[in-house]
């Protein structure tokens, strides 16, 4: 039968974990480990690829008093490590900071966390009743699954918590109907709702051998097509008269640093929606994900393909990369 574990072992004088699932086929089983080493990598926000006004908006909503943060994405985007560095990011001595999670993945030093074991019971839904009653301040939720888990976590950032969880949506401006579709209440998503976060990952550039070209034709406008859509500050700063220099990966001659790879790490592209009076009255009028998207634009959002362009242009990652994550009609 199919399993999921976790261990732990020592490499030069660290603790690594390992996340294991097991599959059987009729070959026997098909193994696969997933290493999460806490030395490997920065989980700062900034370091994991948020910045300019999407890190503005994320800091904005954790030092508000009450309300949620959502994270979307397909599985494998990022969203726990996003999560950790928020948790990171908002720790503080004089905050109760409690976690449910499935496993486990980052310890925080400072933060109450807990894992849960659903052949015992134990579920978000079931954990987050208990948590309500251990006076967080700040919650933690791996994921909202079903309604009920949903409902409590509503409840939740209405009665003076900030809760940080994640969906499964394509896009930020998902992240509303796929509520109501949880049996939220629309009423309640504008004064529970923070933020809605949309990400995907990219495998970042080796520093020391990825090789500089000018963009061709074809690139080009893939470019300027992105950032002609953009706010005018953006356009102001990137647009050229004179072409684009992009990054590309030295596939032909990697060097030692990322072991032959032409990469070295991964970031995340990433896009906020940010609840205003605006969006509120969208939302308890006729819900349109068009009037939405159309919203998002006039406050000048930055989707996720539009920041992986920003990130091509500074040489973090290539413009094939975000091609093949994703792609421009995907957003707002």
């Amino acid at each position: 039968m199919a399993q999921d574990g976790r261990f732990s072992t020592r490499l030069n004088d660290r603790k690594v974990d390992f996340r294991v699932s097991t599959f059987p086929t009729k070959n026997g089983e098909k193994v696969v480990m997933r290493i999460l080493d806490p030395l490997s990598g920065s989980i700062d926000l900034p370091d994991l690829g948020l910045d300019g006004r999407s890190l503005e908006v994320v800091v904005r909503a954790m030092a508000k008093p009450f309300g949620s943060i959502l994270i979307t994405g397909p599985t494998g985007s990022g969203k726990s490590t996003t999560l950790a560095g928020m948790l990171k990011r908002i720790n503080t001595d004089d905050l109760n900071i409690v976690t449910l999670e499935d496993p486990i993945e980052y310890y925080v030093d400072g933060v109450n966390q807990s894992q849960i074991h659903e052949e015992i019971g134990y579920t978000f839904a079931s954990g987050l009743r208990h948590i309500l009653r251990q006076d967080p301040d700040v919650i933690m939720v791996g994921e909202i699954r079903d309604k009920e888990t949903a409902s409590l976590a509503t409840q939740a950032a209405l009665t003076g918590h900030i809760v940080l969880s994640t969906l499964h949506t394509n896009d930020a401006i998902g992240v509303v109907p796929r509520l109501i579709d949880m049996g939220v209440e629309k009423y309640l998503i504008p004064s529970t709702l923070n933020v809605a976060a949309a990400q995907r990952l990219l495998r970042r550039l080796c520093t020391e051998c990825k090789l500089k070209v000018k963009a061709n034709p074809a690139e080009t406008v893939i470019i300027e097509t992105a950032l002609k859509d953009m706010p005018a500050s953006y356009q102001k700063e990137f647009l050229s008269k004179n072409g684009y220099e992009i990054h590309k990966p030295n596939l032909e001659n990697p060097c030692k640093v990322c072991g032959g790879k032409a990469f070295k790490g991964r970031l995340g592209i990433f896009e906020m929606m940010e609840m205003t009076t605006e969006f509120e009255k969208i939302i308890l009028g006729n819900i349109s994900e068009s009037d939405m998207r159309a919203e998002a634009k006039r406050q000048e959002m930055i989707t996720m393909f539009q920041d992986g362009i920003l990130k091509v242009l500074k040489g973090v990652v290539s413009l094939e990369e975000l091609l093949e994550v994703a792609q421009a009609g995907e957003s707002a």
